[in-house]
């Protein structure tokens, strides 16, 4: 019994973390602006964030994609290109990319 309860604890942490972390990555977004061309589940200007998730799934980008959001760029998702976002702080950014690459 003592098992289960335990179990069920530790579960519910990990969800709780996990709804923690969505929120966060939501506000960040919102706080940068990222929504003005992103959505989590549709294309608008750039592409969905379940999008950038998919394409990147297994891969260890996290780096790679805080770089390119920093300095922007174009071609990974077609022609129009990512305005450069220097102002967002690399502890910010970091979340923000690791809730993406979570969808």
């Amino acid at each position: 019994m003592k098992k289960h309860a335990l179990i069920a604890l530790a579960l519910c942490g990990a969800v709780s973390a996990s709804l923690a972390q969505a929120a966060t990555g939501l506000e960040l977004a919102k706080q940068y602006n990222c929504l003005a061309c992103h959505s989590v589940d549709a294309k608008i200007v750039g592409p969905s964030y379940k999008q950038v998730a998919a394409k990147y799934k297994g891969q260890d980008v996290t780096a790679q994609l805080m770089q390119k959001v920093k300095a922007g760029g174009s071609g990974s998702f077609g022609a129009i290109p990512m305005s450069p976002n220097p102002q967002v702080p690399d502890a910010d950014l970091k979340q923000l990319v690791t809730w993406i690459l979570a969808q």
